[in-house]
């Protein structure tokens, strides 16, 4: 990138006698207005003083990058002036830094994610080299400083020093996920040269996660450094490694005192055995588990809207019914009519948008957030509803990532690929497959589910509820359980509301029955195992399955089948009577919110079906454990009292 194309002598000034920070902003943004770059002085002023207020434009070493983004600037360029006297009152990372190189960027509003970034990246790039900096600062003419902006920069050679056999890991990380993390890293990776350390440093930036700690470097490491402003991503990688955590600041100011008290921490604690984790290998998972957890994540960011925009739609709906609003509900422009709004557009518009972003971003990162909030839109344009939105944040994941492995930003482009490339790219590849080649089998395929859904009734409908009960109860929580959720949730993303409530209604059975069966036969079960049935209906009423696990764990071929045989019919009965839930949520929460029959009796339905399945699961769990007592009994007394005292150990 040539930064002479952006700037001229005009826009230069050495060696100026400026004694604050507000004039130097002031006189910059005049030479900017002069040279016909901005609209309005004012307006771009406030833009740069707004950006000032959000975090210090100060670096170290008397840099200091201030810039605005509006649209009364016509056209991207930047302004640099150096200082007679340097200051030492502008708000920096480094808070003894005395600036004296100051480059003013203004950027036009549309090209904030695509000029902004390049050039700044670019900047702090070059600038990170010493000799380049003092360059700029030993310029004494106008004309001097713009010849060397684009001079060829050559590396500092760093004297041989004897290696020290020691390995030292960094993360470094800021809110905007580029200057400052890329500046950090590259000063410890200096250091650590300097110093006979090999340094290995992931960026945690607005790429995601970049030059990833492998499993060998996390084995191999004496200690870590988290130069971080904002959470560490997988830190539980680093747990056995000794740790200092700092300011992304501070590799700026003293890389090599964070690399040596490092080492010193490393040779005072003692290193732990290294344990691998889930997230070591990252990418290196099966595509099954990666896109089962991409739609869990989608499916995780959704719950609070649809959550919001139930409750909304719910209480403008329970506001007009109250008070007898009714046409004032159906005014357009009405203030019922907008809460209305307000929740149906959570529910309608955002949630799939929303669920294809993050699958998308649980496959590839903040690249992906983009495109696959460009195929959830899609998804809504043709139609196809939520396995429209799933297949398009699967599709948005796989090619960004495909994208990232082929297009790296590195160097000179590094900000536009990352900020104008990947979701540009992205968002024109994935939209037009959405829109154009998978649009209509996919619609085709979401409106015959729609219609399946909506026409099960009689035989049909208790089937369908029979089977999502029997799915909640299978392995409470596990696998079997979250498909069944995945399915209710999509059932009502799609308008059906009955598979959540079958799903909400089942998930008390299991509870229900384990309390039961410890009360009414509890010479059968150990201390151990009553205490813990006492307690497990409060859960259940809270829509929590968690409390039967282990007696599932215990003895799985008596308990499973008995689970599964009462939650069937619960889901079979509220199936049936078409009882509906809109809103994601479980045990008695649910009871106000419940659809398809008037409050009373549907209330009634909805909970009477999971205290029959509740009845039915304990009579079988009580005569599968006497069944499974009187076998011990007679094998042997000695197998009695093993299986005793393994039921207690539970």
């Amino acid at each position: 990138m040539l930064l002479q194309n952006l700037t001229s002598p005009a826009l230069i000034d050495t060696k100026q006698p400026f004694e604050s920070k507000d004039e130097i902003i002031r006189y910059l943004i005049k030479q900017l207005s002069k040279a016909g770059k901005l609209h309005s002085e004012d307006e771009f002023y406030k833009a740069v003083i707004a950006r000032e207020e959000l975090s210090p434009t100060g670096f170290e070493g008397g840099l200091a990058i201030p810039h605005g983004k509006s649209t009364a600037v016509k056209e991207a360029a930047f302004a640099v002036a150096t200082l007679r006297k340097p200051i030492h009152t502008w708000e920096s990372i480094d808070p003894a830094n005395q600036v004296e190189l100051i480059i003013l960027l203004a950027i036009p509003e549309s090209e904030s994610g695509s000029t902004h970034l390049t050039l700044l990246s670019e900047l702090v790039t070059r600038l990170s080299n010493e000799d380049y900096k003092k360059s700029l600062l030993q310029a004494t003419t106008n004309e001097d400083l713009f010849q060397r902006l684009d001079a060829e920069q050559t590396t500092e050679a760093i004297a041989a020093v004897p290696k020290l056999n020691k390995t030292v890991l960094a993360v470094t990380a800021c809110p905007a996920g580029i200057a400052h993390t890329y500046m950090a890293a590259e000063a410890l990776v200096k250091a650590g040269k300097e110093l006979g350390i090999d340094v290995f440093v992931e960026k945690q930036g607005a790429n995601g996660i970049e030059d990833r700690h492998t499993l060998s470097l996390l084995q191999k490491a004496d200690a870590v450094i988290f130069a971080t402003d904002v959470a560490v991503k997988n830190e539980e990688r680093y747990r056995h490694l000794p740790k200092v955590k700092t300011s992304v600041a501070s590799p700026l100011r003293q890389a090599k005192k964070l690399l040596n008290d490092a080492l010193q921490k490393s040779e005072s604690a003692t290193k732990k055995e290294y344990v691998s984790t889930a997230s070591d290998e990252e990418d290196k998972q099966s595509i099954k588990k990666e896109i089962k957890d991409s739609i869990l994540t989608g499916i995780s960011y959704i719950i609070p809207i649809i959550v919001a925009g139930g409750m909304t739609l719910a209480a403008a709906v329970l506001i007009s019914q109250a008070f007898n609003l009714q046409e004032v509900y159906n005014a357009e422009g009405s203030w019922l009519w907008m809460l209305r709004q307000l929740g149906g557009t959570l529910l309608g518009t955002l949630m799939v948008p929303i669920l294809a972003a993050y699958m998308a971003y649980s496959i590839a990162d903040k690249p992906a957030l983009g495109p696959g909030f460009a195929a959830g839109v899609a998804a809504n344009l043709i139609g196809s509803g939520f396995l429209g939105g799933m297949l398009g944040g699967i599709l948005a994941g796989y090619f960004l990532k495909l994208l990232k492995n082929k297009i790296k930003p590195k160097g000179t482009f590094a900000g536009f690929i990352s900020f104008w490339l990947y979701p540009v790219v992205g968002t024109l590849v994935v939209g037009s497959i959405m829109l154009f080649v998978i649009g209509k089998p996919l619609a085709f395929l979401n409106e015959g589910l729609i219609s399946w859904l909506q026409g099960m009734s009689g035989t049909n409908a208790i089937i369908l509820g029979a089977l999502i009960g029997a799915m909640v109860s299978f392995d409470l929580g596990g696998p079997i359980n979250k498909a069944a959720y995945t399915f209710c949730i999509g059932a009502m993303a799609s308008g059906n509301f009955v598979p959540y409530a079958t799903f909400a209604s089942v998930k008390m059975v299991s509870a229900f029955s384990i309390t039961g069966a410890t009360i009414i036969g509890k010479k059968h079960f150990s201390k151990q195992e009553q205490e813990v049935g006492k307690q497990t209906w409060l859960l259940g009423l809270a829509g929590i399955t968690e409390g039967a696990i282990p007696f599932m764990m215990n003895d799985p071929l008596r308990v499973i089948p008995s689970l599964i045989a009462g939650s069937a019919v619960t889901g079979a009965i509220v199936s049936y009577f078409q009882i509906g839930l809109n809103v994601p949520g479980a045990g008695i929460f649910s009871l106000a919110l419940l659809k398809g029959q008037p409050v009373l009796l549907g209330v009634g339905i909805w909970l009477g079906a999971a205290v029959v399945g509740a009845a039915i699961s304990t009579i079988l769990l009580l005569v599968t454990r006497k069944t499974k007592l009187k076998k011990q009994k007679k094998i042997s007394p000695e197998a009695n009292l093993t299986s005793e005292s393994n039921s207690k150990a539970i």
